[in-house]
């Protein structure tokens, strides 16, 4: 039985996230959340939040046994782009992209 949960509209580029991501897909829980309260990136931060989500919406059903839950997939999607001027020489205009992301996790018994 899979559970999911998406975290949406998130303030970090998604090439950031994605590293994070791809470090705890496979993972058991318990050694994913491990692996990201050690890691020092911002993403590590929002993605325990998402498999913490992940765990209670599969808890919500029944016959599931927590210990046994695998992440089967992590992955990040890119959110809309904020675009902001920059002055830059000779008059000129400079683009910023503030990028944002959409963070999902599926966890899975093994």
């Amino acid at each position: 039985m899979e559970a999911l949960a998406k975290a949406k509209f998130l303030h970090i580029s998604p090439r950031k996230a994605r590293l994070v991501a791809d470090a705890i897909r496979g993972l058991k829980v318990g050694e994913a959340l491990n692996k990201l309260k050690f890691t020092p990136k911002k993403a590590a931060g929002l993605f325990i939040k998402v498999v913490n989500s992940a765990v209670a919406n599969a808890s919500q059903r029944p016959g599931v046994d927590v210990d046994k839950l695998v992440i089967k997939k992590a992955y990040v999607d890119e959110g809309p782009t904020q675009k902001r001027w920059r002055p830059r020489a000779m008059g000129r205009a400079f683009i910023i992209r503030k990028r944002s992301s959409h963070i999902t996790v599926v966890v899975a018994e093994r």
